[in-house]
C-alpha cells in the first residue's frame, strides 16, 4: 500500500511559510528559499537575544556613569562604594533611579561617599593646585 506524506508535508511547509512571512520575493514563496531564510532568522534571533542583554547592561552603565560623575564619583568608585555600603541594587534599578528619581539617587550617592570615606578610599578627581 502506498503512503502519501502530502498532509504532513503541507503542514510543515505551511508552518515555515508562516514563519517567513514579510520576507521579499521568493524568500516567502519558494520552499527551498524559505527554509534557508527561516534557519538564518532563527540564528539571528538566538544571537540577538543575548546581544540585547549586553546592550541594555551597557546602556545602564552609561547612565549610572553620567549620574555618578555629576555627583563627583567615577563609576568604578561608585560601584565599589555600593559594595562597601552594603547596598544591593542592580544596574537597571540604579539607572532608573538616576533618570526618574534623582533625589533618591543623591541619597544613594551620599551613602556611597560616606562608605568610601569610612574605609579610607580616596574618591573623586584630584584638582590641580591653582
Amino acid at each position: 500500500m502506498r503512503i502519501s506524506f502530502a498532509v504532513a508535508r503541507h503542514k510543515s511547509h505551511k508552518r515555515l511559510f508562516r514563519e517567513a512571512r514579510g520576507q521579499v520575493g521568493g524568500r516567502s514563496k519558494q520552499i527551498r528559499l524559505v527554509k534557508e531564510t527561516v534557519v538564518r532568522n532563527r540564528c539571528f534571533a538566538f544571537r540577538d537575544r543575548r546581544a540585547r542583554k549586553r546592550d541594555f547592561r551597557s546602556l545602564w552603565i552609561t547612565r549610572i556613569t553620567a549620574a555618578a560623575q555629576m555627583r563627583g564619583l567615577s563609576y568604578s568608585r561608585f560601584i565599589n562604594g555600593m559594595d562597601l555600603a552594603g547596598i544591593k541594587l542592580n544596574r537597571k534599578s540604579l539607572s532608573e533611579l538616576a533618570i526618574h528619581h534623582p533625589a533618591v539617587f543623591d541619597e544613594v550617592a551620599n551613602l556611597v561617599k560616606a562608605a568610601l570615606q569610612k574605609n579610607n578610599v580616596n574618591f573623586g578627581r584630584k584638582l590641580a593646585a591653582v
